[in-house]
């Protein structure tokens, strides 16, 4: 592994924000992932882009253990100012961990944030308005935690699970008889934005703890990219948004 590269910057104000950008090259169910080609873009780019354009970002991290992936970052403008462990590439590590460690390495030369803001690749259609919006809630709410979320297609509430001997029982006996516009809305966490109160990260070491505000974004911007479904999914869908602009 080559040495990481980047422009430390000394010293930040308290007041800055850290746009961090988890890409490992050692993805699983769909090999390299972070680097896919989506519209002429990678998700990386994208994700990059997104953090650019939203302007409310002080500085944008890509945190990688892969050389390609950090010299691709760092043509697209973000910093590679470390080289992410092994150990926090593979399964079980997570996002929080590498959040965590990102935050640690920056600390090390000087750069502290009051503002984390995490950008998965893997969600590429997010917007810089969709950024800009969620920090906008984040900041009028004096926000510790905050997540993008996007209501299920189909409710969890009418759920069922087949047990050993192939019968079918309700997940939540509470709605079985209830029809679909009387079940409460749910949502999923779609993996597009996060924003968290750094020194509350820290002490909960989870970017899920409460509060826990939302930002709920529509099913067309919320796609998650974890398989070459996945991929072939999003893209048809923005080959038919162009077909039909309107």
């Amino acid at each position: 592994m080559k040495e990481a590269s980047g422009n430390a910057k000394g010293n930040k104000n308290q007041e800055s924000v850290l746009a961090l950008i988890p890409a490992k090259g050692a993805s699983t169910r769909l090999k390299r992932k972070n680097v896919l080609s989506l519209g002429g873009k990678t998700l990386l780019q994208r994700a990059v882009d997104c953090a650019m354009e939203s302007g409310i970002c002080s500085d944008i991290v890509v945190s990688t253990e892969d050389d390609d992936i950090a010299g691709l970052a760092k043509g697209y403008g973000a910093e590679i100012p470390f080289i992410r462990p092994e150990k926090l590439s593979v399964d079980p590590a997570g996002v929080e961990a590498v959040a965590l460690h990102a935050l640690d390495e920056l600390e090390k030369v000087g750069r502290s944030y009051k503002t984390l803001a995490i950008l998965l690749p893997t969600c590429p259609l997010r917007t810089a308005e969709d950024l800009q919006e969620a920090y906008r809630l984040f900041s009028e709410n004096d926000g510790r935690f905050l997540m993008s979320v996007s209501e299920y297609e189909h409710s969890p509430f009418s759920a069922w699970v087949i047990d050993q001997n192939q019968n079918a029982l309700p997940v939540f006996p509470h709605y079985r008889r209830h029809k679909s516009q009387e079940l409460p809305k749910a949502y999923r966490c779609n993996g597009a934005i996060h924003i968290l109160d750094v020194a509350a990260f820290r002490q909960t070491r989870s970017y899920t703890s409460q509060p826990l505000l939302t930002y709920v974004m529509p099913r067309s911007r919320s796609f998650d990219i974890d398989t070459e479904e996945d991929l072939l999914q999003v893209r048809a869908y923005l080959s038919a948004a162009q077909s039909n602009p309107n």
